[in-house]
């Protein structure tokens, strides 16, 4: 078989090992690793404008819808381009873990209140409003609790109450929010940092979706 056979993707199911997905894989591992035998500037001619063709150069406005921390961004954008949406996850994760926490309050100072309306257009506000939906037709006497606890929080944390509210209701919101309030502040901040990571990994699904 010639080798346009081999590296053309109609010939071979997406689980074979000389599928799309499998054959970059493995150029990428094997040019890295030096594996003998093999002739990777050839393979590489021949598969190379395949897997650039289905990998996705994600941009930083992107990114930075999904954490406006600038350290966030640039850490996941130096490993551009991703060839699958579960290497931009780990790519997402890996950088949130080594987030300073002044990093993490860049990136809480672009979410709103819990129980507030997102202003401005665009994806991100477009998002922070479906993940936020469980408020939309929520009581007055719990969105009012939830403004006399966010103004709490504040004022015992010094930054906003953030919580991974997609598939939240207020009341469910309202609750978690007096839990954490008992938290002393290095509690606190791995549960912000953990939320953080949920709402920024939710995100990098949607947008990868958005690209199909």
């Amino acid at each position: 078989m010639g080798t346009s056979a081999i590296v053309t993707p109609r010939y071979f199911p997406d689980n074979s090992a000389w599928s799309r997905p499998a054959l970059c894989h493995n150029l990428q591992i094997g040019a890295a690793t030096g594996a003998a035998g093999w002739d990777f500037a050839l393979l590489d001619r021949a598969v190379g404008p395949l897997c650039t063709a289905s990998m996705r150069e994600v941009s930083r406005e992107e990114l930075r819808s999904c954490c406006a921390s600038a350290t966030w961004v640039s850490a996941v954008a130096e490993r551009r381009p991703y060839r699958d949406l579960d290497g931009l996850r780990r790519a997402g994760e890996a950088a949130m873990a080594a987030l300073s926490w002044p990093d993490v309050l860049e990136a809480l100072a672009a979410h709103p209140r819990i129980g507030e309306r997102a202003a401005g257009d665009g994806r991100e506000t477009a998002w922070s409003r479906g993940e936020q939906a469980g408020t939309a037709d929520a009581d007055r006497q719990v969105l009012d609790a939830l403004r006399e606890g966010n103004a709490a929080y504040e004022s015992r944390f010094g930054h906003v109450y953030l919580v991974c509210a997609t598939g939240r209701s207020a009341e469910e919101m309202l609750g978690l929010l007096r839990v954490r309030l008992a938290n002393d502040a290095e509690a606190e901040r791995a549960v912000v940092r953990e939320e953080l990571g949920k709402i920024a990994d939710l995100r990098l699904a949607k947008l990868w979706q958005e690209a199909r």
